[in-house]
């Protein structure tokens, strides 16, 4: 059904856009199916949207691809160093790696801006747990919508994938202070 809506949504916009070719100052504004990948550019048509590209270090093959359009939480190496990447510059944004709890992970984040595109680096300062989903997510620092280098709205991302394994089992918590014992009085 989603995938239905998708594909009736990068229609209607495509539509949209085939019927404003002839005013140019009527142009779609922001990408045409979410921001997780592009539409065909054909010469008549809008400018290309912003694609998203997110990968990981693998402990054994280098930066491997997180897919982001799939329906399932793909399932990724235990990694501490993520990599985010637009094919366009960005403004007004914030990248976040959230836990299954939504709370913002802790992390040292390096960025290299430009018109061409970003490279948003997260760097964990311990490997994601195996068995947990986290979802990566790319969104207006103010305000309702951030903008691409052209100034175009963008849509958010919220991009989820699971680390491969078993869930760590919480460790118990320590046992309560011992009671009894002589009270000092002052």
């Amino acid at each position: 059904m989603r995938l239905f809506r998708r594909t009736g949504l990068a229609a209607l916009c495509g539509l949209t856009a085939a019927l404003l070719t002839g005013c140019p100052d009527k142009t779609p504004q922001g990408p045409v199916d979410g921001g997780a990948t592009s539409a065909t550019a054909t010469p008549d048509a809008a400018p290309e949207a912003v694609v998203f590209t997110l990968q990981y270090q693998s402990p054994d093959a280098g930066m491997a691809l997180i897919p982001l359009a799939l329906e399932e939480k793909p399932l990724v190496e235990p990694t501490s160093d993520l990599e985010v990447r637009s094919t366009l510059g960005l403004k007004n944004y914030r990248v976040r790696l959230m836990d299954e709890a939504d709370r913002a992970m802790v992390s040292d984040d390096s960025v290299s801006e430009s018109d061409d595109g970003l490279v948003y680096r997260i760097h964990l300062p311990q490997p994601l747990k195996t068995g947990y989903s986290y979802t990566l997510v790319v969104d207006a620092q103010t305000g309702s919508a951030f903008q691409d280098s052209r100034g175009r709205d963008v849509d958010d991302l919220r991009a989820s994938f699971q680390i491969i394994g078993d869930k760590e089992k919480a460790k118990p918590p320590p046992p309560p202070p011992a009671k009894g014992g002589k009270k000092k009085h002052k």
